[in-house]
């Protein structure tokens, strides 16, 4: 981890606690939450996503430049069967090439929209997705090496929920949008004139780009009207670096019953939930019958600053606001008793006897530790170069990885595979590593077990890298074939 003295030489002017402008605290008026677009396939087994630039007046001053698919900012909600086929259209409307990688699904490497796939300016791509894996709350994003982090940040990503229609059999929400509730929190910079701005500085590549106001599915303070019942919240951390540690203001539980790949055998009561950048959780809040509540993030622990500079949002008991949640009598009551068994897949795989490999995730210093100005990241001292094959894997063979993170935390990310988190630091994963997984929080060091069931060629790999973008396009990323 990177010492407190390093980090305010490095970090206090990019990430200083800034003063509210007027307009802001003149900005009361609060919108109802508003959920993604839903893209359903699940019948057609087809979908379609244009990217486009629109401009998005996110505070009703000046306004921003803005990227989405289908729509102006962020993407719609796909809703996909977990098993079949699926036609996928991507329209790139935009004047620079991006790629569209599926974070989550368990696909052939010919199709995973790394940054070997990208979809030139006014091109299209029509891959076919082979899906065959747990129901879970993946999501898909923009993977162009060296561009992912600006292009995330303007607004390439949305969600993807993997279904086989069996959560009410299960006694989980799934009334889209009124208590099956979808959540894409990001933190994002904004100037004084409110306009979105991304403009990484040294300390910013360093620490990843952090903003100072706190979106929920883009928009800013808005308010999440709940039956009062259970409510399943499906969270996706889509920030470019801030690590979220999550609870409810009042103290009730947050209930996990999913993680990143599929969901648990049953739930598990949390107070709080740390949620990296790229994970996903699938939690659900009883509004039963304590009313109202609040969801808050305590500080980034990668800065130890509350919020990491954030000047919208309100601070409360336990944290900076995030979003709350008013208990709406006229919304249908469908679940109100926590179910006992849910009938996901845990992982317990066997690492007896599997080959190991090793992963140093490090930070470009030059001499007396301080960070060179466009020092580049890497992976096991190698930075990332596109014709570089860092390694080559055995398909349907266990192998174990042991990842170790330099000077702070590290979410890391592996394409193509759901792995089990197998120890943190020689100790049982956290309960919320125990599920499935395909991004885990690195703090100090992490062992996974893996076993890849498609194949990657040398041409188009696989990736695994730090899921802090601007880490990732400053090199820390490796590629890797399957056969």
């Amino acid at each position: 981890m990177i010492s407190k003295r390093d980090f305010l030489a490095t970090a206090g002017a990019g990430l200083a606690l800034a003063a509210l402008p007027k307009w802001v605290l003149a900005a009361t008026n609060r919108q109802t939450l508003k959920m993604p677009p839903l893209l359903d396939a699940t019948q057609t087994g087809r979908f379609e996503l244009q990217a486009g630039e629109a401009e998005v007046n996110f505070w009703g001053r000046k306004p921003t430049r803005t990227w989405g698919f289908n729509q102006p900012y962020l993407g719609p909600t796909l809703r996909l069967r977990n098993s079949g086929s699926v036609q996928a259209t991507i329209k790139n409307n935009l004047n620079e090439e991006i790629s569209v990688h599926w974070h989550g699904l368990i696909i052939p490497g010919n199709v995973d929209g790394g940054p070997h796939q990208p979809v030139a300016a006014k091109g299209v791509w029509t891959p076919v997705l082979p899906v065959e894996q747990m129901p879970a709350t993946i999501w898909y994003h923009s993977h162009i090496h060296g561009k992912t982090a600006p292009q995330v940040y303007r607004g390439l990503a949305g969600v993807i929920h993997l279904t086989d229609g069996q959560d009410d059999a299960r006694g989980l929400p799934s009334d889209y949008g009124v208590d099956d509730l979808t959540l894409v929190l990001q933190d994002r910079r904004f100037d004084r004139r409110g306009r979105m701005i991304y403009d990484p500085n040294m300390p910013d590549s360093m620490m990843g780009f952090a903003g100072n106001v706190m979106m929920v599915n883009g928009q800013i303070s808005p308010v999440a009207r709940v039956p009062r019942g259970l409510v399943r919240l499906r969270l996706l951390n889509a920030s470019n670096a801030r690590v979220l540690t999550l609870s409810m203001d009042e103290g009730r539980p947050l209930h996990l019953v999913g993680t990143d790949s599929g969901l648990l055998k049953a739930p598990v009561a949390l107070k709080t939930l740390v949620l990296a950048p790229a994970e996903r959780a699938e939690v659900l809040v009883d509004f039963s019958n304590a009313g109202n509540g609040l969801l808050v993030t305590g500080p980034n622990p990668n800065t130890g600053m509350m919020g990491g500079g954030m000047m919208g949002g309100r601070r409360r008991n336990s944290g900076l606001e995030i979003l709350p949640f008013i208990v709406d009598e006229s919304l249908p009551v469908r679940i109100s008793a926590l179910p006992g068994q849910i009938g996901g897949s845990e992982p317990d795989m066997v690492s007896e006897g599997a080959p190991v490999r090793h992963f140093s995730l490090e930070m470009g210093m030059g001499m007396g530790g301080m960070f060179r100005r466009g020092g580049r990241f890497s992976i096991n001292g190698k930075p990332f170069r596109m014709n570089r094959l860092n390694q080559t894997v055995k398909k349907d063979v266990t192998e174990r990885w042991v990842i170790t993170g330099q000077m702070m935390m590290h979410p890391f990310h592996v394409h193509g595979v759901a792995f089990q988190v197998l120890s943190e630091n020689g100790r049982p994963p956290q309960a919320q590593n125990r599920g499935w997984k395909d991004t885990v929080l690195v703090q100090g060091q992490a062992e996974i077990l893996l076993r890849f069931v498609h194949a990657a060629s040398p041409e188009i790999p696989y990736m695994y890298h730090c899921h802090i973008l601007e880490h990732e396009d400053g090199g820390m990323m490796g590629q890797f074939s399957v056969s």
